[in-house]
């Protein structure tokens, strides 16, 4: 964000002052300390909360009681009931709550749901998410959080794949779901700790079947349990051919296009700037006094359907997701976050 002309990033918080000071320093950042003293200052509009999932709400709630706008990191939230919380104060107080993924913003997923929105394989019938790894704890120094209630291939990993389905597909209307877990134990692989064991008390390994309200299905599978270090797909199916869609944990990547009878074809997309682009738009957007696109809107339904899934793979039973959001407005194939536009 420090590289955007149109945002000026004022302040580093954390519980760790020592870690928020070399981080300021690190990237030119006047301020550190505290997050009562990140709230305090006036000059502060939007407030990027990239706390533990636990912490998403709380901290969220105090942002938006300071009078500040949020980005929040993903998941939303860890139940219904906070997700709506947090949205309501937002309303309450007149700012905005917007919220991660924001990679479904940039050119590679982009240029993907442009091609869909032209018929290029025509109506969309079906589509496949697949996340599959080894899990975090070989490369990740502290990776507690990812095995406890909020972590889990499903909340950290599906808001990516899912918020580019529901961009695509429009919102799911109904899910079915079975889960698994490999392993009660993982050891870390890296760092300081290396060798401690971890608890896992979330489940591992998670299948779907979603039902869009526009008629489309989708098969979804998220994975710690898997054998590969990384393994994305992303497809969708229409009545007119196939479609590759990258990485939607990227901002960039190609796009594959499989028309029925046809010949195929490339989208290549450049690199851009990725992290903080959803920052920038909602800046951007609340200087044209116009919505954010990654809205908390689109990332409550999101939580809404990965807490269906948890609930039919509980079950046994089809889940109805309660809520609905419509598809964001396209970006701008010309949309630059290194120029200065306010």
């Amino acid at each position: 964000m420090t590289t955007f002309p149109d945002l000026d990033v004022r302040f580093i918080a954390d519980i760790a002052l020592d870690r928020a000071q070399e981080q300021a320093e690190k990237y030119g950042v006047a301020g550190s300390g505290t997050v009562d003293e990140l709230l305090a200052d006036d000059g502060i509009e939007i407030v990027v909360n990239l706390t533990i999932p636990a912490a998403h709400v709380p901290v969220g709630l105090q942002i938006l009681d300071a009078g500040k706008h949020i980005w929040a990191e993903k998941p939303f939230a860890l139940d219904r009931e906070s997700g709506q919380q947090l949205l309501a104060r937002g309303r309450e107080k007149g700012l905005r709550v917007a919220s991660a993924p924001d990679t479904v913003l940039g050119r590679g997923i982009q240029t993907s749901l442009r091609a869909i929105d032209a018929g290029e394989i025509g109506t969309p019938v079906t589509a496949r998410a697949v996340f599959r790894s080894s899990g975090p704890e070989p490369w990740h120094p502290n990776p507690d959080f990812y095995y406890q209630p909020g972590g889990g291939p499903l909340l950290d990993m599906g808001p990516y794949y899912l918020t580019s389905l529901v961009q695509a597909l429009g919102p799911v209307a109904r899910v079915q779901g079975r889960a698994t877990r490999a392993r009660t134990e993982r050891v870390i692989g890296s760092g300081p700790r290396e060798g401690a064991v971890l608890q896992v008390d979330v489940d591992t390994q998670v299948y779907g079947i979603l039902e869009f309200e526009e008629g489309a299905v989708a098969q979804v599978e998220f994975s710690f349990d898997s054998a590969f270090a990384y393994t994305p797909v992303l497809e969708v199916l229409g009545d007119q051919g196939a479609m590759v869609l990258p990485d939607p944990n990227q901002f960039h990547g190609d796009t594959e296009v499989f028309p029925w009878g046809g010949t195929p074809v490339t989208k290549k997309v450049g690199e851009q700037p990725g992290r903080g682009t959803g920052v920038l738009e909602l800046a951007r957007a609340i200087r044209a006094d116009v919505p954010e696109r990654a809205s908390g809107a689109l990332a409550y339904h999101v939580l809404d359907v990965m807490l269906s899934l948890g609930e039919a793979a509980t079950s046994g039973a089809v889940v109805e997701v309660a809520s609905t959001t419509a598809r964001s407005p396209r970006m701008p194939e010309d949309w630059d976050p290194t120029v200065a536009t306010l």
